[in-house]
Order: structure tokens, then sequence, then C-alpha cells
């Protein structure tokens, strides 16, 4: 088996908050140049994007420098590029900061904001903000949230430290609470855990629960209630996509402004900020792998639906 070379370090700075696009060229294939194989690769690019990245020096090796158009295919070589960023609506919500120390960020996000840059969501994402904003260029995500989803996300200050955080999300050894609002059904039997198996599949939108063993974990619990809505606490533990909205979905209680669950709505235009999902990640709880500390940390958010329906609804 071919041992995998680490990659160098980026010979390009970041823009805008967003790291350069690494690209190792894989062993096998038979293009003749560096240029043959990243047009075939980065199909999604503009028509004429690449020569046009070529022609202007954008792609470079690991010494910074340029590669040429003609520059021969090396198996195993790195290149870096900076991606033309997408036109982002800006979302008009600041991210709050909880917490900042030597080795953590923890920030409380808002909805319709993308924790980590992919697709179109790129500058305009949890991450590039922050290191923006704090300063931080080696700051990274050490887990995510739904860009629909708003609360309490964990950054990490220290590239050689990043791991070990990631590894307390892993080893569910991170305590998460979450809030949701959602129809108010007297006859369900609350509080209770949910256990189901869910599957997502590439290319499709929303998540669904099949036979099988069960790789999804959720204590449901009703907190109060008014009208036809209630609060909900939920305690995940296990971390599958969509899992709290797919699981109060499963109960009759479909969270309030899912664009998935029950069903599939149309996309809204960008820029339509109305109607936010009523998801909240609450609160994290965990002991600190570097320092030793017990960190418990709570969102300021209020969810809207519960402290205004007609508001969040676009009534009043």
């Amino acid at each position: 088996m071919r041992r995998r070379t680490p990659p160098p370090p980026a010979p390009l700075p970041q823009r805008d908050g967003v790291d350069p696009v690494r690209v190792r060229l894989p062993y096998g294939g038979t293009w003749a140049t560096v240029r043959e194989h990243l047009v075939e690769r980065l199909t999604g690019a503009a028509p004429g994007m690449i020569e046009s990245m070529f022609g202007s020096g954008r792609i470079v090796g690991a010494d910074g420098r340029a590669v040429a158009p003609d520059a021969p295919y090396e198996p195993g070589m790195f290149v870096w590029f900076h991606r033309e960023l997408p036109a982002e609506v800006p979302v008009p919500f600041p991210v709050e900061v909880v917490h900042r120390d030597a080795h953590i960020v923890v920030a409380d996000k808002p909805h319709f904001l993308a924790t980590t840059p992919r697709g179109s969501h790129v500058a305009e994402t949890a991450l590039a903000r922050l290191r923006r904003e704090l300063g931080i260029p080696t700051l990274t995500a050490a887990h995510r949230l739904d860009r629909l989803t708003a609360g309490l996300v964990l950054f990490t200050v220290r590239p050689e430290e990043r791991g070990a955080y990631q590894t307390l999300f892993r080893d569910r050894r991170v305590r998460k609470e979450y809030e949701a609002i959602a129809p108010y059904d007297p006859s369900l039997d609350l509080p209770r855990t949910v256990r189901s198996r869910i599957v997502k599949e590439r290319g499709v939108q929303a998540a669904r629960e099949v036979e099988g063993e069960p790789n999804a974990e959720t204590y449901v619990e009703l907190t109060e209630h008014r009208g036809g809505s209630a609060r909900y606490r939920l305690v995940p533990a296990t971390g599958q996509t969509h899992q709290l909205r797919v699981h109060l979905n499963a109960l009759g209680v479909p969270i309030l402004g899912d664009p998935l669950y029950p069903e599939v709505a149309a996309p809204v235009p960008a820029g339509d900020f109305r109607r936010p999902l009523q998801l909240l990640a609450r609160r994290l709880e965990f002991t600190d792998p570097v320092t030793g500390a017990e960190h418990t940390f709570v969102s300021g958010r209020v969810l809207q639906a519960w402290e205004s329906y007609d508001s969040w609804a676009g009534r009043s």
C-alpha cells in the first residue's frame, strides 16, 4: 500500500476568512499536464475558468510559485488556488461569542448561517466570519450545526489541538441539549427516548427512517405548552444528520419552520430570512481535553415562535 504524504502548509493566505482550495493529484490516470487533470476534475468551474487561472498565475505549487499551464502531471503533487467566491446575500444576524480562551471559541450561531464553507455558502459562514472578526486565521470548527439551526458551536484555536476536541464529539463525551418549538399533542406520551435507524442518501435533501439496527437515539421531553404550540427539550445520544428533526416528525410534531419534514417545501428566495426553523442548540457541557476545565455553555437566544408566534408567522 502506498503511504500518503501529509500535505505541506498552504502557500496562499486566507481570503475573507476562507482557506485556499488544496488539490492533491492522484496516482494513476493518463493526464499529461496538471491543467488537463484540473479541467477534468473541476467540472463545476465556469467555461474557461481553469485556463484563466493558469494564465494569471493563480494556481500555485507548494513553493508558492505559479504552476505553468503546460506543467507535467506529477502524481501526489499538491496545488492550491482560491475559488471564485459565489455571490452571497449577507445573513443579517450576528454571531455572538459566548466564550474565548487560548484554546477554544464557543459561538452562538444564528439561524440561516452555515457553520463552515460548503457549496454556495462560503464567506457567509460562522467560521469565516469569526476568523475575520476575531483575527484568528487558525480557527476551525470542532463540530457543525445545520445552517437552519441556531445555537452553540465549538471552534478550536490551535491546529494541533483540534483532534482532541473533535474526539470529544466522536466519543460522545459532550452533553448536548437542544430546544425546539413544535405543535402540542396532548396524547403524546412524554418523556420518552426515541430510537430508530436513520439514513441520509447523497443528493437527497431529507433523511428517512428505515428498518434495522437503531443508529439514532434522542431523549424527548415536553417542558411547557400553550395554545397549540409546545417547547420540547431534546437530548441526543447520537449525531445522525437531521436526527432531531426526523425524530420529532416521527412523533407527529414536526418542528415549526422545517422545510424538509414532513414534506420537502419549495426553496425560498435568497435573502428570505422569515420563519426560521425553531430548533436551537441550547447547551454544551464537556471536560476540556487540554486544560481539564469543566465547561458548561448556554445559548442566550430565544426561539421566536415561542416568544411571539404571530411575529414568527408574519402575522404582525
